[in-house]
């Protein structure tokens, strides 16, 4: 059994705490995770969603024990980046999460410290760098190259695609065949990359920044 603790008590906290309560209930005993307790600047935040483990501390008076690793349950990538090199200055384990129900293969190219929820797909050949996040049902394809530091919501890149670091891919975004994103980008919730995105760039559909309710008639 591992021990883990989770860093960050705010809302990506609790589902993290979920699907390993979920994962434990699936799995062996020598597979399960044990959580000793969170690491969040905010009380409120541990206190709203009633956690069983304990508020340990904050960040920076965080001390590593040997026989722990870190979870990173931030969705802010900005924040995550920051709490990544704290945590390796700290000569902290960062640990990963990968649900009982992901789809991937034994041999896959993975990094350290990646967090996958359930029913994703990591495909064959495909070869992803560390600390990215992915919630529930993300795909990522074969052939493709994952860099560090990505957050995935509910995204899927298809085959040959490459993406840099500190991506955040909104909402049901894609990106098709052979496409390159590079670093630091934002693609909003909806969108379908057809081209390649370079540095420091928000993808999105210029007509979303109007909302329109149109009112049923009769």
């Amino acid at each position: 059994m591992r021990n883990v603790v989770i860093l960050g008590a705010g809302g990506a906290g609790a589902e993290v705490t979920f699907y390993i309560e979920d994962h434990n209930s699936k799995v062996e005993v020598h597979q399960q995770i044990r959580i000793l307790g969170y690491i969040d600047d905010s009380e409120e935040n541990w206190e709203k969603y009633n956690y069983k483990a304990p508020l340990l501390s904050n960040i920076n008076s965080y001390t590593p024990n040997d026989d722990e690793e870190v979870l990173i349950a931030i969705m802010d990538i900005g924040a995550r980046e920051k709490m990544i090199k704290t945590l390796l200055d700290k000569n902290a384990k960062i640990g990963s999460f990968i649900h009982e129900s992901v789809v991937k293969p034994d041999d896959i190219e993975l990094g350290e410290g990646n967090i996958v929820f359930p029913f994703c797909i990591l495909e064959k050949h495909a070869n992803i760098g560390s600390y990215n996040f992915l919630t529930s049902y993300c795909f990522i394809s074969h052939d493709c190259v994952v860099g560090d530091n990505n957050f995935f919501s509910v995204a899927g890149i298809a085959g040959s695609v490459k993406v840099g670091n500190n991506n955040y891919f909104g909402l049901r975004s894609l990106v098709i065949p052979g496409v390159e994103v590079g670093n630091n980008n934002v693609i909003q919730a909806g969108m379908i990359v057809d081209k390649n995105v370079k540095d420091d760039t928000t993808v999105f559909y210029r007509f979303k920044e109007k909302v329109m309710a149109i009112p049923k008639v009769g």
